[in-house]
């Protein structure tokens, strides 16, 4: 496992190398002091100026940043999650106070009722102000902070939807409480948490007991994801639970999968058209993003089709690729098969010959097209 996660190490050294880290100053009233923050703004931000992007707080920025900030640039260049802005909050000398809680209610008091404020009513709005930001937020801490992020879980409305937990040091009461608000939760919620084998012992003890409640809860709307890595210490499972919490947390924004092409698009009671769409509708919902439909799933959806010959499926997908890739062949090479596949070949022999002038896109080309005109044609020699 060391080896693999050294090569994957070695493969973004380049990734982490381009992405661009802003270095800033607030002065906070909240704090009554200014606070450092690190930036990484994705890497088209200045040139994709209608576009919007989600937010990753990452606590304990001054060492935890560099981390998750890399792996975010590395995953949403892959588009297995969507671009972020991801912001951290140096917190070297202020942690055991910005995460102080009482000791009657065991939540945020003084300055650590102070530093909830600051996070929530001040870096998020000064962050909102002056860039693009998307409704869908995340937040991520290890140990004490780890703790601290779950208190905006408590509010009504929580601000964050994604709660990445490396070895919390759980305050008391905390796992009780989680899992009441989890369990009732009526809005989508995504929980992570991680320890290891070699873990500070009196914390995994905890987080392990707090492991058996949270599983146990019933609630679709809560992605909840478990895990304890063998071999790794309080620091070193940090390496390994960042890529593993977002795999979980944007499994649906990924590319149709080999496994989702086999088990869902091949089984005959499943509609590829119907998957695609609520795949980026929830897409859409989920992260506030408006997402091209990426072309490989189209070509997911149209092999499923073509094993399945769920013929008519085609007819909408012809729409849909009309919409979304409009002056290509795509849409017309659908609507094509269509025809052809359904008893109407002359009108499917007229489709094809509508590519030429149209763009090339994947496999389709003018050639390509009229060959297969061509074929109808002498197939029922008209």
């Amino acid at each position: 496992m060391t080896k693999k996660l050294l090569s994957l190490w070695l493969v973004m050294l380049p990734v982490i190398a381009s992405a661009q880290t802003i270095y800033e100053t607030i002065s906070s009233e909240k704090l009554g002091q200014t606070r450092e923050i690190k930036i990484q703004l994705p890497r088209n931000y200045e040139a994709n100026t209608e576009k919007s992007y989600p937010v990753l707080v990452v606590l304990d920025g001054d060492y935890l940043f560099e981390p998750v900030a890399g792996i975010t640039d590395y995953y949403s260049y892959w588009e297995d999650m969507p671009e972020m802005i991801v912001v951290g909050v140096n917190q070297a000398g202020h942690r055991e106070s910005d995460g102080f809680y009482d000791e009657q209610r065991y939540l945020p008091a003084d300055t650590g009722a102070d530093f909830f404020e600051f996070l929530g009513m001040e870096l998020l709005q000064k962050i909102d102000e002056k860039y693009r930001t998307a409704p869908f937020r995340m937040i991520v801490g290890h140990d004490f902070t780890s703790n601290f992020i779950n208190y905006y879980l408590l509010k009504p409305e929580p601000i964050f939807q994604g709660y990445i937990n490396l070895s919390p040091d759980l305050a008391p009461e905390m796992a009780d409480r989680i899992t009441k608000v989890l369990s009732s939760s009526e809005t989508k919620k995504w929980y992570y948490m991680a320890t290891g084998s070699d873990d500070i012992p009196q914390l995994k003890t905890k987080i392990m007991a707090f492991d058996n409640q949270l599983k146990n809860i019933n609630n679709k709307l809560v992605e909840y994801k478990f895990d304890n890595f063998e071999g790794a210490t309080h620091y070193t499972l940090v390496g390994k639970a960042i890529p593993s919490a977002i795999d979980e947390m944007f499994k649906v924004f990924r590319p149709i999968s080999r496994r989702d092409y086999e088990e869902v698009l091949l089984q005959t009671t499943v509609s590829g058209y119907d998957y695609l769409v609520e795949k980026y509708e929830t897409i859409n919902e989920l992260f506030g993003i408006e997402k091209k439909i990426r072309l490989n799933d189209f070509m997911a959806v149209y092999n499923a089709i073509e094993k399945t010959q769920r013929w008519d499926e085609y007819k909408d997908l012809s729409k849909l690729a009309e919409d979304h890739y409009p002056n290509t062949m795509l849409a017309t090479y659908f609507e094509a098969r269509y025809e052809e596949e359904t008893g109407n070949p002359k009108k499917a022999m007229k489709t094809y010959k509508k590519a030429y002038g149209q763009e090339k896109i994947a496999f389709l080309t003018v050639d390509f097209m009229l060959d297969k005109a061509e074929q109808i044609k002498k197939d029922f020699g008209y």
